[in-house]
């Protein structure tokens, strides 16, 4: 796999020190599980499911550090990959995504309970016993290429919904995961329908930005407002007062998959592009064109720092209208 020197961002945020977290509370090591002793859901917020996307990181720790519990249900503050996590090295940022294998990747019955062994999966294996019990999830990631944050609502309409919600971002993106392997978001309840349980992955921005920080914890607090297990007044007060523009859902319709290693995109191309008119150009696989299947078509997380032929390098969706 190669890296694409042409963008290697800033590393303008600090990962924080979690190591105070690691005996945690819930039994699961850097998972601290609080009570109210009042009805209501158990809500999950999980950091560092990938150990470079540390924005979620310093989310957690600030909600640790204000002492936050809920005023009804449970409350779960999570780290997920801290093996990865404690790996990150701002002078090479892209290394500390996994240890062995994508942990987002691994969130299947058939995988979990199967015979593989892994950091991740041995990781996975031990938060499962938490994450069986929790009714509301928010995942916080953030991605390596420049690109507009986005919440990953899932293809149920019930993601969709709560996605609406929540409100921040303004764009929502509705897909069926990953073909080689199942998300924590996509887990048991959480990606069936007829289960009142629900998930929200949220990716913020690029890696390391100011501006990833800010999204991260506005998106936060306004999901724990909506899942009303905080105290409301509090919220109130954390949450940007400016109105919001309207959501956005894009529903993936397919992946563009590299054949070879020189893929690249058409000049001005971004994430969330829009491409008026079908067959207009979106880039060049190894010398062939690689156009738009249909109009207005929506480029979610165009790949521009790790291309390998096989890999997607770009989702595609229709804006509903």
């Amino acid at each position: 796999m190669t890296t694409n020197t042409k963008f290697m961002p800033d590393v303008e945020l600090i990962a924080p020190d979690i190591s105070a977290y690691q005996s945690g509370t819930s039994g699961v090591e850097y998972i601290s599980t609080f009570d109210s002793g009042k009805p209501g859901p158990h809500v999950m917020i999980n950091a560092i499911t990938h150990g470079n996307e540390i924005c979620g990181a310093i989310t957690v720790d600030r909600l640790f550090k204000m002492n936050m519990r809920p005023t009804r249900g449970k409350l779960s503050l999570s780290f997920a990959n801290v093996a990865a996590f404690l790996r990150f090295d701002p002078a090479t940022p892209h290394t500390s995504r996994f240890v062995d294998e994508d942990f987002n990747r691994v969130w299947h019955p058939a995988t979990l309970d199967g015979p593989r062994h892994s950091v991740e999966l041995t990781r996975a294996r031990a938060m499962r016993s938490v994450i069986d019990d929790v009714d509301r999830l928010f995942d916080i990631h953030s991605m390596h290429d420049p690109h507009g944050p986005v919440m990953i609502s899932g293809p149920l309409d019930k993601g969709i919904a709560l996605s609406k919600q929540v409100g921040l971002p303004q764009h929502i993106v509705s897909d069926r995961g990953h073909a080689n392997g199942t998300r924590m978001r996509d887990y048991g309840g959480f990606g069936d329908a007829a289960s009142p349980k629900n998930a929200l992955l949220v990716e913020c921005g690029q890696h390391w930005e100011h501006a990833a920080a800010h999204i991260s914890w506005q998106s936060t607090w306004r999901f724990l407002r909506v899942c009303d297990v905080v105290d409301r007044d509090l919220a109130a007060s954390l949450i940007d007062k400016a109105v919001l523009p309207e959501p956005h859902v894009v529903r993936v319709t397919e992946a563009v998959v590299a054949h070879h290693q020189d893929f690249v995109f058409a000049d001005g191309l971004h994430g969330l592009s829009i491409i008026p008119k079908q067959g207009d150009l979106i880039g060049h696989d190894g010398g062939t064109p690689v156009v738009a299947p249909y109009d207005n078509c929506v480029l979610i997380m165009p790949t521009m720092v790790h291309v390998k032929p096989g890999l997607t390098v770009v989702r595609l969706g229709r804006m509903d209208a």
